[in-house]
């Protein structure tokens, strides 16, 4: 499983410094392969090459762009099974998600853009004739030129598509700086563009440490940042971005919120808890970790979550029973124990979990914290594991106060019986997505949050305009040429 060099220029090419790292398998501890990071001078020599790459494919006409772009989606797909595998080994996601998340998924974002532009000539270059009062105006869409895409370990596959498939689309060239964690599976993307035919220096592939990210997110030929990940790395990225006045996407971290009303069908609920609060084994941004549960149905709530979680399959990841799979690291699996001894001390009520099996890997046992005030650190901080707070309201009012009371607005979600009273509620609610009765990320839709979730959005029409850059050619009226 070794992969020890990186996609430059359309080469697989050493790292100057030699500079490689053991990748762990999240289960039992072990190395499973080794991988090259690039250093400084590898970013630069990928920001030439995308540099180098960018007006020959934002000449290419936009059809041929998309057909490029459909077979990078089908060089994706025909090795999603192994890569998805592989994703399970490197971060723990049970295999029945890491299929849809690392097979299914970025190859369909792809298709997705390629057919946006491929069907709507006002976003793939043409240009948009305006008659005003003082001119007649040429309006363009031009690709904004280098991307730098930066992402995280929880989601390496469809989140690199979030941002390779409307940069690819809207004509920029990118490089790619995976997480070092899943440096193996990031391959994939560099082996897709080979089987494609994409032309060298569109794509570039360099896993990197947070030096050599830096170094690509002030390199002065890179004219966009699109990054995901924790809320601190984002501020850091927004204020280089902001002191280089270059445009950034931020997608960052989250504490989102589930209100169960008092009509809401707790079996409903309970049955949707894994995919709404424990996805990936709780690495996920929007997962709802804090539940609000009306008083006069607390301890009805509280035990229909206990039973539900504590039923829970913990083990293998490439076992497809398991629902629960480990954590991706020993450090990541030392913070959550770390918050749920903040829980206990704080005066919370553990109902199931708390602890670390006595097994191989870095697993946590699902945690079900009750009696939580919304004040408290389990409440407010982003724990990134199999940890949730029941806290209880009084009120509907109430509840919209306990959600928006939080640094966060990424996701959410509201349980009733009533679903205009849930799109009531969610419109109340302070966050850039939230799902009634149901929460799942649509590729045609945006997503992306607000406060200190992050800045623009990625998927939808909306994901493909960050990378395009409108131009304005003013000519005169006819009676005065």
């Amino acid at each position: 499983m070794d992969r020890l060099s990186l996609f430059i220029d359309g080469e697989q090419v050493a790292s100057l410094d030699g500079t490689t790292r053991d990748v762990v398998e999240a289960a039992t501890g072990d190395v499973i392969g080794q991988a090259a990071l690039g250093g400084v001078q590898d970013i630069d020599r990928a920001v030439q090459a995308a540099d180098r790459a960018r007006r020959d494919w934002a000449a290419t006409p936009a059809k041929d762009r998309a057909n490029l772009i459909d077979a990078v989606a089908g060089a994706l797909f025909e090795t999603g099974k192994d890569t998805a595998a592989l994703v399970s080994r490197e971060n723990g996601m049970p295999i029945r998600l890491s299929v849809g998340a690392n097979k299914f998924a970025p190859a369909a974002i792809l298709q997705y853009y390629a057919g946006l532009v491929r069907d709507d000539s006002a976003r793939n270059g043409d240009v948009d004739e305006r008659s005003g009062q003082l001119a007649r105006t040429l309006v363009r869409k031009d690709p904004i030129g280098v991307v730098a895409a930066i992402t995280p370990w929880n989601y390496p596959q469809a989140l690199a598509a979030m941002k390779l498939g409307p940069a690819l689309a809207a004509g920029c060239t990118v490089v790619l700086k995976p997480a070092p964690e899943t440096a193996l599976d990031a391959h994939a993307f560099a082996d897709a563009a080979v089987a494609a035919g994409l032309p060298a220096g569109v794509l570039n592939v360099v896993p990197a440490d947070r030096e050599a990210g830096a170094a690509l997110v002030s390199h002065p030929q890179v004219n966009k940042v699109a990054f995901t990940g924790s809320t601190a790395a984002g501020r850091a990225i927004g204020a280089e971005c902001g002191r280089l006045l270059r445009p950034v996407t931020l997608e960052l971290g989250g504490k989102s919120a589930s209100i169960v009303c008092e009509d809401a069908d707790l079996e409903h609920f309970a049955k949707a808890l894994l995919e709404i609060s424990l996805p990936n084994n709780g690495q996920t941004c929007h997962a709802c970790t804090r539940i609000l549960a009306p008083a006069n149905r607390y301890a009805e709530v509280v035990e229909a979550i206990t039973e539900a979680v504590r039923a829970l399959a913990v083990g293998d990841p490439l076992d497809k029973a398991t629902q629960i799979g480990p954590l991706v690291s020993a450090t990541q699996r030392a913070k959550v124990l770390d918050y749920v001894a903040i829980g206990r001390s704080a005066g919370a009520r553990v109902t199931t979990g708390g602890s670390a099996p006595d097994r191989p890997g870095w697993f946590v046992d699902p945690t079900v914290f009750a009696d939580v005030e919304n004040s408290a650190r389990i409440a407010q901080e982003e724990i990134f594991g199999p940890v949730l707070a029941v806290i209880p309201y009084r009120s509907e009012d109430e509840a919209v106060a306990i959600a928006n009371d939080s640094e966060y607005g990424l996701g959410g979600t509201v349980w009733t019986a009533d679903v205009e009273r849930g799109i009531a509620l969610a419109d109340r609610i302070e966050t850039g997505t939230v799902g009634v009765n149901h929460y799942a990320l649509d590729f045609a839709a945006p997503f992306g949050g607000v406060k200190a979730s992050g800045l623009g959005r990625e998927l939808g029409p909306e994901g493909l305009a960050p990378y395009l850059q409108t131009r304005s050619v003013y000519l005169a009226p006819a009676a005065t040429r």
